[in-house]
């Protein structure tokens, strides 16, 4: 078992189906590193190998999908994939997408230190050089520090509602807008990070 399973799940105290779930992952990126070239028919011909349950993607890139009962606690969940792929892969750039504004505001409080359900607490790495969390509400403030590579792991917070409801206003969402600090739109500059993962909270909704 890849050691940073064992320390992470340690360090957050993972129930036994949030610790499994993290061993899949382990696992998915032993038989499909990421951060490599392969295309996506490639890796979901090697996933289906092992997860023979795994249909398709549904999208045009890697994806899955952690089904887990209410309660279990998926936030933590989250907490511990950002951790295992900062820590074990090197990868810095999240994007945590939330379905409405009751659970982005929740995800931005767990993912805040110092706060009751610090979703980090316990990992030490992040103790001394906290991930920058930028939100749907700060990120156009906070361009300035994108391109500052003493901030290594940057977790966006975005709630999905807020964005269709730019949408259906009959404007680009503002995320879609150009930004004249960085040259292109916030979403184009996140569509283009070489190493961006997304977590969809409860994905089914949206």
């Amino acid at each position: 078992m890849n050691r940073f399973v064992n320390a992470i799940a340690g360090r957050l105290s993972l129930r036994p189906p949030q610790r499994r779930s993290l061993e899949i992952l382990d696992r998915v990126t032993e038989i499909a590193p990421p951060r490599t070239n392969t295309g996506t028919a490639a890796v979901l011909d090697v996933l289906q190998s092992e997860y023979p349950s795994l249909g398709d993607f549904e999208r045009d890139f890697p994806s899955l999908c952690f089904a887990l009962a209410t309660g279990v606690g998926k936030t933590r969940l989250m907490g511990a994939f950002i951790s295992y792929l900062h820590l074990a892969h090197g990868i810095d750039n999240f994007f945590v997408l939330a379905p409405n504004l009751t659970i982005y505001n929740k995800l931005i409080a767990d993912f805040t230190p110092n706060t009751p359900k610090y979703v980090f607490k316990g990992i030490a790495e992040f103790a001394t050089d906290a991930p920058e969390i930028i939100t749907g509400d700060t990120y156009e403030q906070r361009v300035g520090t994108l391109f500052d590579n003493l901030v290594r792991c940057k977790i966006n917070i975005f709630n999905i509602s807020k964005i269709n409801s730019e949408v259906r206003g009959g404007k680009a969402p503002r995320i879609k807008r150009l930004s004249e600090y960085i040259g292109e739109s916030y979403f184009d500059y996140l569509a283009n990070l070489p190493d961006l993962v997304l977590l969809m909270d409860e994905s089914h909704r949206y």
